[in-house]
């Protein structure tokens, strides 16, 4: 792909007045990485650029060595809107992704949107009008999960629920207000300078790397329940499992990277993982209290899944306790055994599937 126009950097703050010259409002620059994603990318891009924001925008996509018609659709889509700015991400990863998709930009807002990402109308505008109001360096809002099978359906209830994924009030939403992190974000280009970008050996978690960095460096996060995400979860058992596992073992990685940034929500599923593992060694060798600890758990996880459960379909319903204990086992067993060297730089091959 040929390199964008845009490449070639100068920060511009192009603005359009509302009806009536009450305000300007500042350009924006959305940033999507995208890989594989023939699937969703019309949607989520027409979603992009049609919301309802009176400023100029743009969007730029870091398009993958994808294995489908991802490119194909991207520069389609291009074609038809000249906002959208088609470039090059070698290596498919997605820090690199957003990180020349971000220098790509010409605006000082950055809006980060994944390919399987569905924005509400009024998401740019809110984000706007939250960072204009707080002073923040980057605001996000709440990752609305939305299941279309009964599967999908149960892991976008465990996504959304205490039990599943503890208190982050991006999952379960709650009053606005300053937080660690925040689903995908819109952040000020000057805190992304700042900081130097993401940190492209942070394959998984960059996200949550990044927003620690800005904070250490003065900034603010801010979290506001008016931005809604539309967000996809995994397909199936297999791919729900891959992804926390994964999940477990980068968050390992940030805590030995910043020291101190792990508390009890990141800990506990490591921590029953041990437990049920001692409790199932102990009950083999005839010590049978030492079953309770697995047998406790899967009734917590039935119990649970009663009360979160409310308002499923049963087909959904039922798949609720397995997908909680598969959310929670794969976490602590991938953060359990997230090897020292995990991490470490090393070259990105062309084409690797990790976003």
């Amino acid at each position: 792909m040929n390199p964008s126009p845009h490449a070639q950097h100068t920060e511009r703050h192009g603005t359009r007045q509302r009806a009536g010259g009450e305000r300007t409002w500042p350009a924006v620059s959305v940033v999507m990485p995208v890989l594989n994603e023939q699937r969703h990318l019309a949607d989520s891009v027409r979603r992009i650029m049609s919301q309802d924001y009176p400023g100029e925008m743009e969007l730029v996509l870091a398009v993958g060595p994808s294995r489908d018609r991802t490119e194909e659709i991207a520069r389609r889509l291009a074609g038809e809107d000249s906002r959208v700015v088609v470039v090059a991400n070698p290596t498919g990863r997605t820090p690199q992704g957003l990180n020349i998709a971000i220098k790509a930009s010409q605006y000082s807002i950055i809006v980060r949107v994944d390919g399987h990402s569905l924005l509400p109308p009024d998401y740019v505008r809110a984000a706007v009008e939250t960072m204009e109001e707080t002073g923040a360096d980057n605001v996000g809002g709440i990752m609305a999960a939305e299941g279309v099978t009964p599967f999908e359906q149960a892991v976008a209830r465990a996504m959304t629920s205490r039990i599943g994924v503890g208190n982050a009030r991006f999952h379960t939403g709650g009053e606005a207000g300053e937080v660690e992190t925040v689903y995908l974000g819109t952040f000020r280009r000057s805190a992304l300078e700042r900081v130097g970008y993401y940190d492209e050996t942070f394959t998984r978690a960059q996200d949550w790397e990044m927003n620690h960095r800005i904070r250490q460096t003065g900034g603010r996060i801010f979290f506001t329940p008016r931005m809604r995400v539309t967000y996809r979860p995994r397909p199936n058992l297999r791919a729900l499992a891959k992804q926390y596992f994964h999940t477990g073992r980068w968050r390992r990685v940030v805590g030995r990277e910043h020291q101190g940034t792990l508390n009890l929500r990141y800990l506990a599923p490591p921590i029953a993982v041990v437990a049920m593992t001692a409790g199932v060694v102990a009950g083999a060798f005839g010590f049978w209290p030492g079953w309770l600890l697995p047998g406790g758990y899967a009734a917590a996880m039935v119990a649970g899944a009663a009360v979160e459960g409310r308002g499923l379909a049963p087909s959904a319903w039922v798949r609720l306790p397995l997908v909680f204990a598969t959310m929670h086992v794969t976490w602590g067993v991938g953060f359990l055994t997230s090897p020292p060297r995990l991490g470490q730089p090393t070259p990105a091959k062309p084409g690797e599937p990790v976003m």
